[in-house]
């Protein structure tokens, strides 16, 4: 047998799924995650999956993760003590930023500390003007003594980022070469980070990228070598965020790439099931330990951007464009000194985990909330990893429900709600961003608390449906399983779109096309088929910021006019105008290659149209008042099964709470689909 692994490591668990090459069946698990230990989940994982399924490490044939370590360090402040070499005069780019403030209705609000202060920052003498052009040489003796300065100053590494090196990285390559012979030190170049054009985004998403390497290095060293003893022989790949592939090698040096590694995972699972599902519209719901994530799928495929909210800061490199929210499963519960009630972004992570879990936890969480009002805990959690205790998840709430003069009901129910708002809250906001409908839409949950909250959300924003997939406690784990080997390559034009300029953009993307190939086939070994799709960042002269235009490499022969045709109408599309008369400017070429990698094949049953029977009864509480409520299995719901609401459906990695007045429906490829009753 031939197996392909994914891996998804969480906050407070760590989901596997394995897909048989020769049957396409679909096997799926979850431990606990190890943030004492990395590389130790990984290995108990497998050494599970031999227990239950009698999986070999040596059938596994293809090993792919998701991983937070990035992100976490930048959340955690804990990266690198970086220097900031940048041109002389401008030497304050990181204290500016873009003079915005985070909460612009708040007058205390302030933006936050760079990640490297002011005084770890050296202006380096030499100058290239905006076509790439030198006009004043680098001072290699400046250059020198600055990185001599820098480490006696307990820098660990040198980010060079100078103005105009996206158009010409000479300069940047020079002063590194001279700060490695004088210091031997890491140095990290903006022009290969992400060579865009704007100084700022380019030199904080090179920061970001220094930041976190040695962390990111390590652990997946130690992911290698943990793999490597237990008997894993095929060299793990990374998901990026832009939804693809890397391998582990290669991430240890272009960090950046997998900076959203774990929450591009998660969307491309639920794009690849709301495909496969026919659901057109939909937004992704990943609720697990730490937090809520929110994506928006259009026509099966999920909404790419740059500017994604890295803790407090943004990272300009091409991502699945996810929305976080501080409300997970293990989010905890707590009063302030007005006695008021609220909830995160604190966690209790998987140790100790939720007060229920019975592993030393004693402050109350949402899913402790859940357990307490009897929703959750008529079977184990996590594949039998959990053993649910009512009574410990009531003793966490009750010094809540002291503070606040409430019973413990009706704080356990308060802590939903407010869960449910904040989450209410963080959606809106996405939805603005979009300029969509949310009615027309479905939510598509998973993670271990998604189908647990999902009803509840949906009802708030007046959703169409929710979908519970087949195996909802370890859709990212499928997702970085089934995704596409998958690279970025940008060219900085800043040209006016005129005939005169179209060999040059043609010639550019030829050249992109050449590397981008070349990664493929020889730096990431694929032999497979694959898609190439182009795209310009164009805009109209005078206007402040560029729109991504796909486009073909057809629209680049004649006079241009396909091609500003098409910008026209994607300007359009975005702002309900365009100006054909205007004079557009093509900013940057993009150029976006994906090696196709194997899909699991869902099942598929002809529907039986029949009520589900129930496997038993309980009593919960829900919308304030106690209900009699039937229990469902979920391997004992078929295709067209159809049950009514309040209901609890019980699986091996999550539990679907049904609130009154929803009924729900198995559709044939047996996702759950949920729908508010007229």
């Amino acid at each position: 047998m031939s197996y392909r692994v994914g891996v998804d490591i969480g906050g407070s668990f760590t989901d596997f799924a394995f897909f048989n090459d020769q049957t396409g069946d679909l096997k799926s698990l979850k431990v606990f995650s190890r943030p004492d230990e990395p590389g130790a989940e990984v290995t108990r994982g497998i050494a599970r999956a031999g227990e239950l399924y009698g999986i070999a490490p040596g059938d596994i044939s293809y090993f792919t993760h998701g991983t937070t370590v990035g992100i976490n360090t930048v959340i955690q402040r804990k990266g690198l003590q970086l220097a900031l070499f940048a041109t002389e005069g401008f030497i304050d780019v990181l204290e500016l930023e873009r003079l915005k403030i985070p909460d612009m209705y708040n007058i205390l609000s302030k933006r936050p500390d760079p990640l490297i202060t002011r005084d770890m920052v050296w202006g380096i003498p030499g100058r290239l003007d905006a076509t790439g052009a030198e006009k004043t040489p680098v001072d290699a003796e400046a250059v020198r003594a600055a990185a001599l300065s820098a480490k006696a100053a307990g820098a660990e590494g040198v980010v060079i980022a100078l103005i105009h090196a996206y158009r010409n990285p000479a300069h940047e390559e020079q002063v590194a070469q001279i700060v490695e012979e004088a210091t031997g030190l890491p140095v990290f170049l903006s022009s290969k980070t992400w060579p865009i054009i704007r100084e700022y985004e380019r030199t904080i998403t090179a920061v970001i990228g220094g930041y976190v390497q040695p962390r990111v290095a390590h652990y997946l060293t130690q992911l290698q070598a943990a793999l490597k003893g237990a008997g894993v022989t095929p060299e793990p790949r990374l998901t990026k965020s832009n939804g693809g592939l890397m391998t582990a090698e290669e991430g240890k040096s272009q960090c950046v790439d997998m900076i959203l590694s774990g929450t591009a995972s998660g969307v491309i699972g639920a794009s690849y099931v709301a495909g496969i599902a026919g659901i057109g519209n939909c937004m992704s719901l990943d609720i697990g330990g730490t937090s809520a994530d929110v994506a928006v799928i259009e026509d099966g495929k999920p909404a790419f951007g740059t500017g994604e909210q890295i803790g407090d800061f943004r990272i300009y490199i091409p991502s699945v464009s996810v929305s976080s929210i501080g409300e997970g499963g293990g989010s905890i519960a707590w009063v302030d000194r007005q006695n008021v009630l609220r909830v995160g972004p604190e966690s209790a992570g998987s140790t100790p985990g939720p007060a229920c879990y019975g592993k030393g936890g004693t402050r109350a969480t949402i899913t402790d909330a859940f357990v307490a009002l009897g929703m959750v805990g008529h079977s184990g959690l996590g594949y039998d990893t959990v053993t649910v205790d009512r009574a410990l998840s009531v003793a966490a709430i009750e010094p809540l429900a002291g503070a606040t003069g409430q019973s413990v009901e009706d704080t356990a129910e308060a802590i939903i709600e407010i869960a449910v708002s904040s989450m209410f809250a963080g959606v809106s906001g996405l939805v603005s961003r979009f300029g969509i409908d949310p009615r027309d839409f479905s939510m598509l949950a998973f993670g271990g608390a998604g189908p647990m909250l999902a009803c509840f959300l949906a009802r708030e924003l007046g959703m169409r449906e929710v979908v519970v997939p087949t195996t909802p406690g370890v859709l990212s784990a499928l997702g970085g399983l089934i995704a596409d080997v998958k690279n970025d390559f940008l060219r900085t034009v800043y040209a006016d779109l005129t005939p005169d300029v179209l060999p040059s953009l043609a010639e550019a993307f030829a050249e992109m096309e050449t590397a981008a190939k070349q990664w493929l086939v020889e730096d990431q070994g694929h032999a497979g088929n694959y898609t190439i799709l182009h795209s310009a960042e164009m805009r109209y002269r005078g206007q402040s910021f560029e729109i991504e235009t796909p486009l073909t490499p057809e629209m680049l022969a004649g006079d241009g006019a396909a091609l500003a045709e098409a910008f026209h109408e994607e300007h359009r599309r975005l702002y309900g105008h365009a100006d054909p008369e205007a004079t557009v400017q093509v900013i940057a070429l993009r150029l976006v290659i994906a090696g196709t990698t194997a899909k699991p094949v869902l099942q598929t049953a002809e529907p039986v149209a029949a009520e589900a029977a129930p496997i038993g009864q309980t009593t919960i509480r829900v919308d304030g008042a106690a209900r009699e409520v039937s229990l469902y299995r979920r391997t004992e719901l078929k295709p067209g099964h159809w049950l009514k609401g309040p209901a609890i459906v019980l699986q091996d990695d999550t539990t679907t709470v049904i609130p009154p007045g929803f009924r729900l429906d198995t559709d044939r490829f047996s996702n759950l689909r949920i729908s508010e009753e007229a």
